[in-house]
Formats: structure tokens, C-alpha cells, sequence
């Protein structure tokens, strides 16, 4: 295929992943009241705001209720505000800030009618999908460079290792190699970062060596969250700025800022006294009598001026009118003077400061906002490469003679929704790294979890590459000061606290079935939602703290169901993909699926079942069907491994306490 046939072929992709996320918002708001949306973690209601703080021209709105805000919405996300129908609305924010009974959003302006008893939604971004739309239209020769890679037109140079002084003293010799290559690489490297394998600590000392090599850098990542994630890391540790909306409020994420960076400026004093002054004119103009059409009756600027001079009225114009409008239009020519010399003596702080900056850091996205036009940079490195697609990644590689790509394949890829630009969810990361596996390297020791929780996906998803870090291998619920609890029975063995990995078998219990609730796609299980319950009870018992226990269900409807019998627990309960990159002590994870066909649908999505299992620090509790799970090989293999490994806990109604391995 040609590069220009594969870039309209993107084009297109991504205009049909635009028209389904839009539609797909639109659909759900009309089709769910605003009580259903809330329950599905879309929307809030019954909101009442306050203007709490200005930051870099933005107000800052805390929206607050009595009731407890439980919502999928989190920081950083574009919500729309509205009194009732969202659809609406045209009023779009940022969330800044989110507690148990507020959020906090940034608004470029705020209406009298957006601050009581409102809602909250979250809104489809299309501004996101125009970027790399424009991006394709004006693809860069780093661009095409890159899919020619892609297309096998062209073939990558062989990457080298070379000598460097480790900025991070603790790095293991998997990373330091990664590391090596990357600097060794005249065009691109491949970081690749299974579950807890510090791929982000990898990642920032190679930005810190590009930089001591006198390069400078774009990181960026898919998510506001990795990218405040990296400005944290390298703070304090090379001249840094960010660009886009901060989605944390940290003292050194608000100083890494861009706006800041600005506003900090000595010349910005001068910004401030030319906008001082012209908003103290517009008081002055509006005063006079405004040439709207009805009232300048097709006269030009410069013939009311004229005309004012000469003291003549004409086209049934008085002289007063005509006197008062050419003062109109005088101090309005002020006023635009003022403001076109504070937006250049800006742009002049954005350039300074963008030049002087070794590395700036974006969202993939915000790469593509104006300021940053035009600016060369010799290398970009993005993090979470392989949650993101061809176009978004194609926005910062463009920038740069070089790129280094940070991820993990074997996890989740990108959410397309369009059933036509599936193709999307295959990322840049995954083809390069099957073209071309010399071009990457694997990070190898894990620093997360229990060796036994990670030895199943270790082998069956990295081929036995991954070890435990010596300080990690052994670590137990044991290690947090657990209670001492008298457990009756078979509860004994689901909570010893000795044990990382239980597997709690349903398939001989007369009520274990799936279920499937009416006019849904989705998919719950009553059974499995009550062991969870009781677990998690149990669990807080033992005085672990519910921040550290995590539910995972790979289920919208059974995530509904455990959340609603579970109440105010304060335990975490979100699907697999709310899960990725994240990490508990205790994690509960309920597969959902028993029936008679043997059905496992989305489950067969391996790397579902990677991000699932390696959650877990401490503790794994896994509740299933084995009957229904053994149709499929990896699932046979995981229980077989429990049973020889861990522990495997047989539920039965009449004789609940059947243990196949105490």
C-alpha cells in the first residue's frame, strides 16, 4: 500500500470512531434519564456551584451535594454542564478536582444559571479527532517516515547500545539496557513495559540523558494523568514545562505549567497593565452608542469618523449620534491596540519560555495547539504508546527526527468504538514491535506483587520472562498487620492471610448462573456479586483499609450490581479497563460467566485476563465458574495453576466447606 493510500485510510478511520463516540454520547442521553446516567457513572445531578478561584483564565466552579458523588468521572475529563438536558448545553469544562461530595471544573466562563441545580456529563471530545485529522492532512516527513516502517517500505536502522552515567542509581540491568538502546537509536526503540516493571522510571531517564546529551525532548502520553505522572518524576531535574490543562492540582504541577511559566515572567507585568487598561476602556466606549447596522445605515468606520469631524449628521443620522459613535469606534481602536500588544508581548514570553524549556511536556493531543507550531525537537518519548492510536501518536512523532515508545501490548489497547475502525485498536507499538522485535526491549523484574501472583501470567503472557524483585517476592496481607479473626469454615482458607491466590470455584453451587437484564447487552451474576459482598465485609474486618481493596469485573452490570449491595464500603468497584495501570493490595475479581453452552464471550480477550490478574499486590481472590472457564485453554491452565499453586475453594450449597486444596 502507498503512504498516501494509508494516511486516507486513517483519515477515514478516525471520522468513523469521531460520528460513533459522538453518537454513541448523543444516543445515551437521550435514550437514559438523568437518574440511569448517574448510575452508570456518566453523569451527576442535583449539583449546586460556586465560583471558588480564577487559574490561568479559567474560573474555578465547585460543584457540591449532600449526597455522596459516586461517578466514572474523573480528573481531567471534558464534562458539559446543564440545567436538565445536557444535549442542550454548549457549556464544556475540565474537572480539576474531584472528592466524596464535590468536583471542581474549569470554565472559561460562567453563567449565572450554571451554578444551582445542575448536572454534570461526561462529554465526547471531538476536538481530540479534528487534531489528527489536521495532523494527517499536513503529515510531516517524520510522519511518513513512520508509516513507511509501518507499510515495510522502508527499514529501520539497527539500534545500538551505548555508555551512559544512570541518573536513577536503583535501576535494574533490564532497564539500564532499555535505556542504552534508546540512546543507541538513530530512529526509534521500543520500551517494552510489562505489569509493574517500572516503565516509567525507565522512561524518564531516558528523557534525563537526551538531555544531557543537549537534545531536546517532547514527552507525552495519552492521558493528563501519565503526563502529570512524568512532571513529577522529573521535577527538579531538567527545565521542564506543560503544556495543556494541569489535571492535578500539586504545587510542582501548577509551577510546570505553561500559564504559570507565563504569568511568572517579568515581562508579564506589562500583559497585565495593557488588559488593565483596556477593560477600564470598555467601561469608557460602552457608554457611547454602539454602529450596529441599524444605526450606521451602511457608513464605514472611517466615514462616521469623518463625518464626527466635520460636525455633519446625514442618512437621517443626528450629530450626536454620529459624534458618540466615532467616540465608539476611537476608544475601540484603543482598545484593540491594547489588547493586540498584550497578545504579542505574550506570544514573545510563550516562545521564550518554550525555547528555553528541555523538555516539554503534552498530552499527544495538545502537541498540536498552536503555541507549539513550528517548534523542532529532536526526539519525543510517549508513554502508554500502546494505549493510544496510529493519529494520536503520529501528533508528537511528527515534531521529531527520532521517538522512543514506551508500553505493553499484552494489556489493554485503545477503546474504539466504531464497529468499522476496529483497526484502530491495533497501536503503532504492537506493529512496530511485531515488524520489527530487535527494536525493543523487555523490562524483566516486576516490583508489584506476591511471586506467586505473578508467576501464571508471567509464563503465559511474557514467556516466563518476568521475575520478582527480591523485595516484592513473598510480600503478604501478613506484612499490613492484619486482625487476628476467628473465620468459620471455608472462609478460613478464601482469607488466610498467608495466601496470595484463591480461586473460589462456583461450578457445583445450584445458583451460580449468569444473568442478563432486560433490553441490556451486558451480563451479571447475582451469586458470584454476593460472595463478593461477603468477602469484602470480611475483609474490612481484618482491618484492611477499603482504599486498599479493589473489585474488578470485566461486566458493566455486575460492576452496577456489586456496587449497589456493597453501599458505602469505600471499596473501589470498576471494570477491567478502569483498572489498567493501577494497583491494589487486596484485589476481588468476579468473572461473571456460568452457563450451559460454555459461553465466555469478551473474556477470551486475553489481555482482559493479563490486566485482571496483575492488579495485586498482596491478595487475589478469583470467583468463577470453572466448569463454564475450562472450555478455554488459558483458563484451564490458570485453574490448574491455583490448584497446584494456591488455593481452590469448591462452594456448595449443601456442604459449602469443600476444599480441594487447603
Amino acid at each position: 500500500m502507498k503512504v498516501e493510500t494509508y494516511v486516507n485510510h486513517l483519515k477515514n478511520l478516525v471520522e468513523l470512531e469521531r460520528k460513533a463516540e459522538i453518537e454513541a454520547m448523543k444516543e445515551e442521553m437521550r435514550k437514559l434519564s438523568g437518574q440511569e446516567r448517574e448510575k452508570v457513572g456518566r453523569a451527576i445531578l442535583g449539583l449546586n456551584g460556586k465560583v471558588v478561584g480564577e487559574e490561568f483564565k479559567y474560573k474555578l466552579v465547585k460543584y457540591g451535594r449532600k449526597k455522596e458523588i459516586k461517578t466514572e468521572i474523573g480528573v481531567g475529563d471534558l464534562v458539559v454542564i446543564s440545567r436538565n438536558n445536557p444535549l442542550r448545553s454548549n457549556l464544556v469544562g475540565t474537572v480539576t478536582e474531584k472528592g466524596k461530595h464535590h468536583i471542581v471544573v474549569a470554565l472559561e466562563n460562567v453563567p449565572s444559571w450554571a451554578l444551582k441545580n445542575v448536572r454534570i456529563d461526561l462529554y465526547a471530545n471531538d476536538v481530540t479527532f479534528r487534531r489528527q485529522i489536521e495532523n494527517l492532512d499536513k503529515l510531516s516527513e517524520s510522519g511518513i517516515k513512520v508509516l513507511k516502517y509501518v507499510l515495510e517500505l522502508e527499514e529501520p536502522k539497527k539500534s545500538k547500545e551505548v555508555e551512559f552515567e544512570p541518573q536513577d542509581e536503583n535501576l535494574n540491568e533490564s532497564q539500564k539496557k532499555a535505556v542504552s538502546l534508546s540512546l543507541g537509536s538513530e530512529d526509534f526503540f521500543l520500551i517494552h513495559g510489562p505489569f509493574g516493571t517500572g516503565k516509567t522510571r525507565t522512561v524518564t531517564e531516558v528523557i534525563i540523558q537526551e538531555v544531557k546529551r543537549g537534545k531536546k525532548v517532547l514527552a507525552t502520553a495519552e492521558s493528563n494523568i501519565a503526563v502529570d505522572n512524568l512532571v513529577e518524576r522529573l521535577w527538579g531535574k531538567v527545565k521542564l514545562v506543560r503544556v495543556g490543562h494541569p489535571s492535578k492540582v500539586s504545587k510542582h504541577l501548577k509551577e510546570s505549567t505553561l500559564y504559570y511559566q507565563i504569568e511568572a515572567h517579568e515581562k508579564y507585568k506589562e500583559v497585565k497593565r495593557l488588559r488593565k487598561k483596556a477593560e477600564r476602556l470598555v467601561t469608557i466606549r460602552d457608554k457611547y452608542l454602539k454602529p450596529t447596522p441599524q444605526w450606521r445605515r451602511g457608513l464605514s468606520d472611517e466615514e462616521i469618523l469623518k463625518f464626527a469631524e466635520r460636525g455633519i449628521g446625514i442618512r437621517g443620522i443626528s450629530v450626536r449620534n454620529i459624534r458618540s459613535m466615532a467616540q465608539w469606534i476611537t476608544v475601540n481602536m484603543e482598545i484593540q491596540r491594547l489588547y493586540d500588544e498584550a497578545r504579542r508581548i505574550e506570544e514573545e514570553i510563550i516562545k521564550e519560555v518554550i525555547d528555553k524549556a528541555e523538555v516539554v511536556l503534552s498530552t499527544n493531543s495538545s502537541v498540536a495547539l498552536e503555541y507549539l507550531e513550528g517548534v523542532k525537537f529532536d526526539v519525543a518519548v510517549i508513554d502508554e504508546a500502546s494505549q493510544a492510536t496510529i493519529p494520536s501518536v503520529l501528533i508528537p512523532i511528527g515534531r521529531c527526527d527520532k521517538f522512543i515508545l514506551a508500553g505493553d501490548h499484552k494489556q489493554l489497547p485503545p477503546t474504539i468504538l466504531s464497529e468499522k475502525a476496529q483497526e484502530l485498536s491495533k497501536t503503532l507499538f504492537e506493529k512496530l514491535i511485531e515488524l520489527y522485535p530487535s527494536k525493543s526491549k523487555i523490562l524483566e523484574i516486576q516490583y508489584r506483587m506476591n511471586e506467586k501472583l505473578m508467576e501464571f501470567p508471567s509464563r503465559e503472557f511474557y514467556g516466563g520472562r518476568i521475575r520478582a524483585y527480591e523485595g516484592v517476592k513473598n510480600i503478604s496481607l501478613l506484612d499490613l498487620g492484619v486482625k487476628e479473626v476467628s473465620l468459620e469454615g471455608f472462609w478460613k482458607y478464601i482469607l488466610d492471610p498467608k495466601e496470595p491466590l484463591v480461586f473460589v470455584d462456583t461450578s457445583q453451587h445450584p445458583e451460580k448462573w449468569e444473568k442478563q437484564r432486560r433490553g441490556s447487552t451486558s451480563k451479571e451474576n447475582p451469586l458470584e456479586a454476593e460472595v463478593v459482598k461477603k468477602i469484602l465485609e470480611r475483609l474490612i474486618k481484618m482491618d484492611i483499609p477499603p482504599e486498599s481493596i479493589g473489585v474488578i469485573t470485566p461486566y458493566e452490570d455486575q460492576r452496577d450490581l456489586i456496587d449497589t449491595l456493597i453501599g458505602n464500603y469505600g471499596v473501589e468497584v470498576k471494570t477491567v479497563d478502569g483498572y489498567q495501570g493501577r494497583e491494589k493490595e487486596v484485589i476481588v475479581l468476579s468473572l461473571v460467566r456460568s452457563n450451559r453452552d460454555g459461553e465466555l464471550g469478551f473474556l477470551t480477550d486475553m489481555r482482559r485476563l493479563n490486566v485482571s490478574l496483575t492488579r495485586a499486590k498482596r491478595k487475589l481472590i478469583v470467583i468463577g465458574d470453572c466448569e463454564t472457564l475450562k472450555i478455554h485453554p488459558t483458563y484451564k491452565r490458570f485453574i490448574e495453576f491455583v490448584e497446584r499453586k494456591g488455593t481452590l475453594v469448591l462452594l456448595n450449597s449443601k456442604n459449602p466447606i469443600s476444599i480441594k486444596n487447603p
